[in-house]
């Protein structure tokens, strides 16, 4: 075994390695490696510099990223070759993302190929698939519990039809994306099988502890997280040993203080990223690092392991992007976007406190997040969502709360109450997800429109489910559609009735395509004519208006607390700019010529289509929302 050493010496070992492989390396390889190779030896050195076989664990992940290189398409090393010169390409105002399960969407891969031509005529550029790989029977955590990262269910397809389907979506401009779940395996997995076995290979592949001292001395610090599942962070293993599991019994914590499980997983990456992946999201990013007597989430080595991956994947498969899942507090979710970790990230501030504005009839929170918590690194954006396949979590910062009166916990309460129907007046039908009857915390489940009060006698249901996604897409970023929301499907109450689902309220919000929805929505005289013709003018109209690539945003404030406002600068550096306003309350609200002044007299209303003059003010209706191209002055 072989310590790392300084970086001049374990270099030329390195150099010396690449040499003497089997397979040559080409030139534009080894100058990936060149440039890459101080970034990764200093991430190494500093997780695992300590261990007696470091440098060896490095060749290993160098043979492992060279490898994945060589079997890399002329197509992809193609698309590696364009991303290079065009690195800010998904900061366009042409980016739309869809993301749904393909055997609840379209049954299988072939019936996702077969969508193509609709998902053309929605405008997606971006396609993420939910989980498809091999899981256990039964219950899996919606494809979160993965038993073969190389294996495709078979009920969806094989890995060969992954492949078809990932270079048919290229060939209509859509980026394929999917899931790395790189925290924990599945307990089914051929890794934890040899591990339970008692492999000494694979053992140090997991936390695993002979009694209850470790675990009760990291459970003194770490929080449950599916209370309802298992108390803690452990499991019990049916030899009597205990198994880290952060989610559910059936999910083992990887443990990444082995660089052997770094390479190891280094290898699924890159070939996943062979077989046409553009965006890798990266699921539990917060969790991958434990350390006795802290919490276990968004510690520094978290941060390393992610730079570490990045410079494997600039090196073999430079094309892929990163996009971060970390719903934790929103200056740690800031803390990992950047080009060197994760250029994309989802958005769960501004998801969650667009549902808090609705709610409350305020946009005060909403706004001070735009304000203050919006500016990305350049080169990297948000990913603005309005609801996903997870839970809604209320993942506000209390000292912002603070600051407009609000008290963070009881607030919270709140939202689960009223957004589960148990507050008077709610207009939702949501479903309480992980609901701690000895904490009183919760998440909600459910679809957009039954959030939103669409079916549920509310008529201002449908205005909220436009006006929520017409601020997802007007922010800056990728905004994205939860596959049938434009078609206002309802929450899917069958679920309470699989034994392999009723455990899981997020099931609710997971519905088959609703057929006969997608079938009206040409018809005006439907909900889901009326959401899908409003839906599909915010896309046509985002897509023209270069005022909402990037994500640049300048505050807008306006007296009245039900209205958020902000302004999105064009590129062009002229003084131009988009001015969006929304009316979260029920009520309409007049804003006034003296809160325009400044704008200039006429303003181009882009989705009208139409001149406004400004002298006189403007009213947003109940739930309403402009779009207009000032000129500041």
């Amino acid at each position: 075994m072989t310590a790392l050493s300084s970086f001049e010496t374990d270099a030329a070992i390195v150099v010396e390695h690449v040499a003497r492989r089997a397979t040559p390396v080409d030139g534009e390889t080894v100058a990936r490696l060149r440039s890459e190779f101080p970034r990764l030896h200093r991430l190494f050195s500093s997780l695992y510099g300590g261990r007696p076989d470091g440098l060896d664990a490095l060749l290993r992940l160098v043979d492992t990223t060279l490898d994945a290189r060589a079997e890399r398409t002329p197509e992809l090393r193609r698309l590696d070759r364009e991303r290079a010169g065009r690195s800010n390409w998904f900061q366009s105002e042409r980016m739309l993302g869809g993301v749904c399960y393909v055997d609840r969407f379209a049954g299988d891969l072939a019936g996702v190929r077969e969508m193509i031509p609709y998902f053309q005529e929605l405008g997606l550029t971006y396609l993420h698939l939910m989980p498809l790989f091999a899981t256990p029977e039964g219950d899996d955590d919606g494809g979160y519990a993965v038993s073969d990262y190389r294996t495709v269910d078979p009920a969806l397809g094989t890995m060969s039809d992954l492949r078809s389907l990932a270079e048919e979506l290229r060939a209509a401009g859509i980026s394929l994306v999917l899931d790395f779940i790189f925290n924990h395996t599945s307990n089914e997995h051929a890794w934890a099988q040899r591990a339970l076995a008692g492999d000494p290979s694979y053992e140090d592949f997991y936390l695993i502890f002979p009694d209850r001292e470790m675990p009760d001395a990291y459970e003194k610090t770490t929080r449950e997280i599916f209370p309802e599942d298992h108390p803690g962070s452990f499991v019990a293993l049916p030899d009597g040993r205990w198994i880290w599991a952060t989610f559910y019994r059936f999910q083992w914590d990887l443990n990444y203080a082995n660089p052997d499980v770094f390479t190891a997983m280094a290898g699924e990456m890159l070939f996943l990223a062979n077989q046409g992946v553009e965006i890798l999201r990266m699921d539990a990013v917060a969790f991958i690092w434990k350390r006795l007597g802290t919490a276990c989430e968004s510690l520094p080595e978290a941060h390393l392991l992610l730079q570490a991956f990045n410079a494997v994947l600039r090196v073999a498969a430079p094309a892929v992007l990163f996009k971060s899942e970390a719903i934790v507090h929103p200056d740690e979710v800031l803390d990992y976007i950047s080009p060197e970790e994760c250029q994309l990230s989802y958005n769960p501030l501004q998801m969650a406190l667009t549902w808090e504005a609705l709610a409350t009839r305020d946009a005060r929170l909403l706004q001070l997040a735009l304000d203050e918590r919006h500016a990305l690194p350049p080169d990297t954006a948000w990913v603005n969502y309005v609801r996903s396949h997870d839970d809604i979590g209320w993942t506000f910062a209390d000292e912002d709360a603070a600051r407009l009166g609000i008290a963070g916990g009881a607030h919270r309460r709140f939202l689960n109450d009223f957004y589960i129907g148990r507050f008077d007046g709610s207009f939702s039908r949501g479903y309480p997800f992980q609901e701690n009857p000895r904490t009183g915390d919760a998440r909600i489940a459910g679809t957009t429109a039954s959030l939103a009060g669409v079916g549920a006698g509310d008529d201002g249901g449908e205005d909220r489910v436009v006006l929520a996604h017409a601020l997802a897409m007007s922010t800056g970023g990728i905004p994205l559609l939860y596959l049938g929301d434009e078609v206002a499907q309802l929450n899917d109450d069958t679920f309470q009735h699989d034994p392999a689902r009723s455990a899981d309220s997020r099931w609710a919000h997971r519905p088959p395509r609703p057929e006969h929805r997608y079938a009206q929505r040409s018809d005006a005289t439907t909900t889901a004519g009326r959401v899908f013709a409003r839906l599909r003018r915010l896309i046509d109209v985002r897509s023209a208006t270069a005022e909402f690539a990037g994500n640049a945003l300048l505050p807008f404030h306006t007296p009245d607390a039900a209205v958020v406002g902000f302004l999105r600068p064009n590129s062009r550096g002229d003084g131009g700019a988009v001015l969006v306003l929304a009316n979260v309350g029920d009520d309409p609200v007049g804003v006034s010529a003296q809160t325009l002044a400044g704008l200039g007299d006429v303003a181009v209303d882009l989705l009208e289509d139409r001149e406004r003059r400004l002298e006189g003010g403007l009213e947003l209706p109940a739930h309403g929302f402009v779009w207009l191209r000032v000129r500041p002055r």
